[in-house]
């Protein structure tokens, strides 16, 4: 079982990898987020991998990872019910926006933060929370969490949501409610901020 890779980075596209290893040339599909972290053509790159055999045998698939603790956290991902290799590799790319928000929202079981900040969908959000609050505190995420815990109140996460599911952009409904007094968005209720965002987008 290959667990790492090291060699020359012969060619890179967004999710996808082709690294030189002593002549071999190893394919690795990556989280899309990984690319602008990985190091120019030509240059050394270290990959830690995960393999994945193809159910009607379309042979193994290598799953790279920049970090062990990126690996480690693709490793939980896949444990979620009905999360196969290429899943648990498009919501890494999700959690990237910050991994110990993630684990903190996991814990509080706050399926909105989920939705808002990283565009789970609530039936998504709620599968991952059952799966993983026992376990994710076992792993060790390093960095700081983005968002405040004003910034994440229960109505401020389910007013963002709201607005995701209208239409809006997570960045404009964030902007328009960034808009309002930190006072403003813990006082109002869900509905409340929601009226006053639109009033900002209209």
């Amino acid at each position: 079982m290959i667990g790492s890779l090291r060699g020359s980075l012969l060619h890179k596209v967004p999710g996808h990898v082709l690294v030189d290893v002593q002549g071999i040339g190893y394919e690795v599909l990556l989280a899309l987020s990984a690319y602008d972290r990985l190091p120019e053509t030509g240059q050394e790159v270290q990959l830690y991998v995960s393999e994945s055999m193809g159910m009607y045998g379309g042979g193994v698939t290598l799953y790279g990872f920049l970090s062990l603790e990126e690996k480690e956290v693709y490793m939980l991902l896949r444990e979620i019910p009905g999360t196969g290799s290429k899943k648990a590799l498009d919501y890494l790319d999700k959690i990237s926006k910050s991994a110990p928000d993630f684990r903190r929202a996991v814990l509080e079981a706050d399926s909105p933060a989920l939705v808002s900040l990283f565009g789970f969908t609530k039936k998504t959000a709620d599968k991952i929370i059952a799966a993983l609050k026992d376990r994710i505190s076992e792993l060790r995420l390093s960095g700081r969490e983005k968002w405040t815990p004003s910034l994440q109140s229960a109505g401020l996460s389910e007013a963002i949501a709201a607005l995701v599911n209208l239409g809006y952009r997570e960045s404009e409904a964030r902007a328009a409610l960034a808009d309002l007094s930190p006072q403003a968005r813990a006082d109002r209720s869900t509905a409340d901020l929601i009226r006053e965002a639109l009033k900002q987008l209209a």
